[in-house]
């Protein structure tokens, strides 16, 4: 058999395994569940106001921008701490000792975190249930659209993170640089107010990268075609949004591979020891 489709199947298995044991470890599902409670409440506060000037629920509004925010935040956030604690405690390194096992060990905390990340969408939905009039009835389209956004931002996500965690030093600083990405990214993505309110300039970065596009898909999937007035151009660009995600996934896919396998090449007993030291030093 191929040595990278053997490596694959192995880290699909893994993956599987690994998000199956979060299932029952309550420290491994912390981070979710907080995360999807406090969107979900905001969804409650909101069941009853409307959007000024509209009769446009304002939850119904609030929903897409929370699903098209928490695919990167579990995604990249999840891909970016595991990879740095994990490089620490000599995982990585036991990876690199196998024939293609950084290819494994990708395709495997690929397929842990996208299940985690589609569980908290589901929850998410499930409460949009209850808070979001209409949502029964968006249509089986809408929800295909729901699905394929979810797939096309997992795989523009996590990819990234991985590189992020693995240009890190330390997990500290994995941790700043993917929370400083994340908070600026969701700064100009037009995700939680219209875009068109921004500069220019500010409009222009947005588009460059994956966040605002999965909100302007979420919009489209689960707002009333009125609502794409709002937008730039009055449209939802469903074909731009699928050709940027998609951009973003496969160089992603390209270029995380490479990246792992040098970080990994430069991994050693020693080098994990020291790091190890350093990181004892600060806790005392």
């Amino acid at each position: 058999m191929n040595p990278t489709l053997h490596a694959a199947r192995l880290g699909l298995s893994r993956g599987w395994i690994e998000f199956k044991q979060q299932l029952t470890t309550p420290q491994d599902l912390g981070f979710t569940v907080v995360s999807t409670v406090a969107f979900a409440v905001v969804l409650y506060f909101q069941r009853d106001a409307t959007l000024p000037g509209t009769d446009l629920p304002l939850a119904a509004a609030t929903l897409p921008s929370l699903l098209g925010l928490l695919i990167p935040v579990n995604g990249l956030l999840g891909a970016v701490g595991s990879l740095s604690v994990e490089r620490e405690d000599g995982t990585l390194l036991r990876a690199k000792a196998l024939p293609q096992g950084m290819i494994g060990y990708l395709v495997g905390r690929i397929v842990s975190l996208s299940f985690s990340t589609v569980a908290s969408l589901v929850l998410m939905l499930v409460a949009g249930l209850f808070f979001v009039p209409g949502l029964f009835g968006i249509g089986l389209g809408n929800w295909l659209t729901i699905a394929w956004l979810t797939v096309l931002g997992l795989l523009s996500a996590l990819p990234l993170g991985a590189v992020i965690g693995s240009l890190a030093g330390s997990p500290q600083t994995a941790a700043g640089m993917s929370m400083l990405a994340i908070g600026g990214l969701t700064a100009v993505s037009g995700v939680f107010y219209p875009i068109t309110a921004l500069a220019g300039w500010l409009q222009a970065l947005a588009h460059v990268f994956p966040l605002y596009w999965l909100g302007l898909g979420m919009r489209s999937a689960l707002l009333p075609d009125a609502a794409a007035a709002a937008e730039i151009g009055g449209s939802w660009r469903p074909v731009e949004t699928t050709l940027v995600l998609l951009a973003w996934a496969v160089a992603g896919l390209v270029l995380a591979p490479p990246i792992l396998r040098r970080m990994a090449r430069r991994e050693s007993g020693s080098a994990m020891e020291q790091r190890r030291h350093r990181a004892m030093q600060r806790v005392t």
